[in-house]
């Protein structure tokens, strides 16, 4: 197709040579004339009774049209380009014409009232059937050439994979404007060539053959349909396609949420993250909605990365009402929007609040009466908190306790916190904060569960690590910065993270807010780490982009508080088991309500006044753990 789009381009910079032109309004003319002349023998006109004068009057409709085309140079006119100033042109020649065929006839004695008027007609129809007939050629051209290019338009795939839904996809894509498939790819030899569905089945094992294949298709692209399968091919078709420059496209054949079929099937180029991405996480569906159903559920930090897809996917859980509390505008302006057209049943209160406002937060919980709180709202850009520590402790600390006592004294049923894999053996500010707002929650689930402290909440905590695509996270910098043309920036060539998809994240938050896991801190299975360095290769080769030399990685050193490596959150030294694979009970010290309750009111003092050292130095006796890392608060650290 691609070669016969670039001929017909060049077809259709002449649309036909000059003597071609010559040669056709040469026939056309002739054509009229003897149109005219058997009209007129039908008329029984004497005129053309006569063989020999009908002869004569055909060579001379035939000369005399030659001789007017070549003076004018009619046939320069590039069809194409005819306008109305031609017909003209063509009306001169053929007047021409006229002029010839009145000599002749006057020459052989035969000119009258009747010639003169089979003239006329003579002329007016050659003008005509000129103008007609090119009008008629561009017509037809245009058409066809607006045909040839919309399948021009069309890029030519393949799709991955013979199962159900990678055969489901091929026949959503028939009648596609944008994509023609023109054939499957298996990873099984034994089916090679044979036909799914009308489409050919391709085994692509070695690049050569993936050229080879390329080559014959004039394919564009390959279409995936489950993220596993990306993750599978990285190392192979992905990689392939990279250094091809083919395109690597995605098109989930369901909804992530809720397993349902979309309405329009949304092909996207493939992203760093489906490559990170891991098996298709189980969850009791059934469990879930049956804990949520129903119910009034607030969710702290909604507009937030975690939040807000918390709030996507508890709207597909037949929730009674749902309330949204966050201290962010535009992004809680923005997550309305979607949920109105999202989910259009769902009933929802947005809330503008700060979870450092008491009086907030006790008008949400007092009107809207929650039964399930998920509290994502917090501070979580390690370098900020480490120059703003006050803050850090007023927010994740301060704020989750404000969250974790109104859920008490308006009898909340659950609680579920979200915090980090910086919690464990905490290096910087933020990671400690969390610990002990971990430290706080725990420690009051366990004071009302032996019955000192009044309340019957039951408080959930969950760790993991980064989240792929949070706000300001690694991975949109990277995609920022490849836009701008680089550099791309990694602290250091050795820097390792574990990362999870934040629907991944959000699926094993509430399982594990349905498990039997009250008062204790839930742990992820976050993966095999990831260099953030091969990271950032990875995302310029999947922009078509060669690392190094269209676009440079600089390496800037660790940020203040920062580590080279994060802690493994779910060994089997450091945790025990629950019913679900993915979810495991983290072992850590356990501390008194009192004591606990102390504490932050004393960092709580502290941080209100902006005593920086001291709210520090009481985070570091609180969290012995604590040891500061490439900071400026290692002078804190008992040595």
């Amino acid at each position: 197709m691609g070669r016969f789009s670039k001929s017909l381009d060049k077809y259709s910079a002449k649309f036909l040579g000059r003597s071609q032109v010559f040669l056709m309004d040469l026939t056309i003319s002739i054509a009229c004339s003897v149109i005219v002349a058997i009209v007129s023998f039908l008329l029984d006109q004497d005129i053309f009774q006569d063989r020999l004068f009908d002869l004569i009057w055909g060579v001379a409709a035939g000369a005399g049209s030659a001789l007017m085309y070549w003076l004018l140079k009619t046939y320069v006119i590039v069809i194409r380009h005819f306008s109305f100033k031609d017909t003209f042109l063509l009306g001169a020649a053929a007047i021409g014409k006229g002029l010839v065929l009145a000599l002749v006839a006057i020459l052989l004695g035969r000119y009258n009232v009747e010639v003169f008027v089979l003239l006329l007609f003579d002329i007016v129809a050659t003008t005509v059937a000129q103008c007609t007939v090119r009008l008629l050629m561009i017509y037809v051209y245009d058409n066809y050439k607006k045909q040839v290019r919309e399948l021009e338009r069309r890029e030519r795939v393949l799709i991955y994979g013979i199962e159900d839904k990678a055969v489901a996809t091929s026949s959503r894509l028939r009648g596609s404007k944008r994509y023609e498939v023109v054939g499957l790819i298996s990873n099984r030899t034994d089916i090679e060539h044979s036909m799914i569905a009308d489409q050919k089945v391709y085994h692509l094992d070695t690049q050569e053959e993936f050229e080879t294949v390329v080559n014959q298709l004039s394919l564009r692209g390959i279409i995936f349909t489950r993220e596993k399968d990306v993750a599978a091919e990285e190392g192979h078709l992905v990689r392939f396609c990279t250094e091809r420059g083919l395109k690597i496209l995605i098109a989930p054949a369901v909804d992530e949420i809720t397993g349902a079929p979309t309405p329009k099937l949304q092909v996207r180029n493939i992203k760093i993250e489906d490559l990170l991405g891991r098996e298709e996480i189980k969850i009791s569906m059934d469990a879930i909605q049956a804990n949520f159903k129903d119910k009034v559920v607030m969710v702290t930090g909604a507009a937030g990365s975690i939040g807000s897809e918390l709030c996507r996917q508890l709207a597909g859980f037949g929730v009674k009402k749902l309330v949204l509390f966050d201290n962010a505008e535009t992004p809680m302006h923005t997550l309305r929007l979607e949920l109105e057209e999202r989910f259009k049943q769902l009933t929802f209160v947005p809330i503008i609040g700060d979870v450092r406002q008491v009086e907030r937060l006790d008008f949400a919980f007092r009107t809207h009466r929650p039964q399930v709180v998920f509290h994502a709202a917090a501070y979580k850009h390690v370098p900020l908190m480490e120059e703003n520590p006050c803050e850090a402790v007023l927010v994740n600390v301060y704020g989750s306790r404000n969250v974790a006592d109104k859920c008490i004294a308006y009898e909340v049923e659950k609680m579920v916190m979200i915090s980090t894999d910086k919690a464990v053996n905490p290096t910087n500010i933020m990671g400690c904060t969390k610990r002990l707002a971990e430290i706080y929650v725990q420690s009051l689930g366990k004071a009302i569960e032996a019955g000192s402290v009044a309340g019957k909440t039951k408080f959930v905590t969950t760790r993991f690590g980064n989240v792929l695509g949070s706000n300001g996270s690694v991975i949109p910098r990277f995609r920022e910065q490849i836009e701008r043309g680089g550099p791309v920036t990694v602290t250091d060539p050795k820097i390792t993270r574990y990362f999870m998809t934040i629907p991944e994240a959000c699926r094993l938050v509430m399982e594990a807010a349905t498990l039997p896991t009250e008062n204790r801190i839930c742990v992820f299975d976050m993966g095999q780490p990831v260099k953030i360095d091969d990271l950032a290769r990875r995302m310029i080769e999947l922009a078509g982009l060669v690392p190094g030399q269209d676009i440079e990685i600089a390496y800037t050193g660790l940020r203040p508080g920062e580590k080279l490596y994060e802690e493994v959150l779910s060994n089997k030294e450091n945790t025990d088991e629950t019913s679900h694979d993915r979810i495991r009970i983290a072992r850590v010290r356990e501390y008194a309500y009192g004591d606990a309750v102390k504490a932050v009111d004393e960092l709580t003092k502290l941080s209100r006044v902006v005593d920086i050292p001291s709210t520090v130095k009481l985070m570091k006796s609180v969290v012995p753990e604590y040891v500061s890392n490439n900071s400026r608060f290692e002078e804190y650290d008992k040595k």
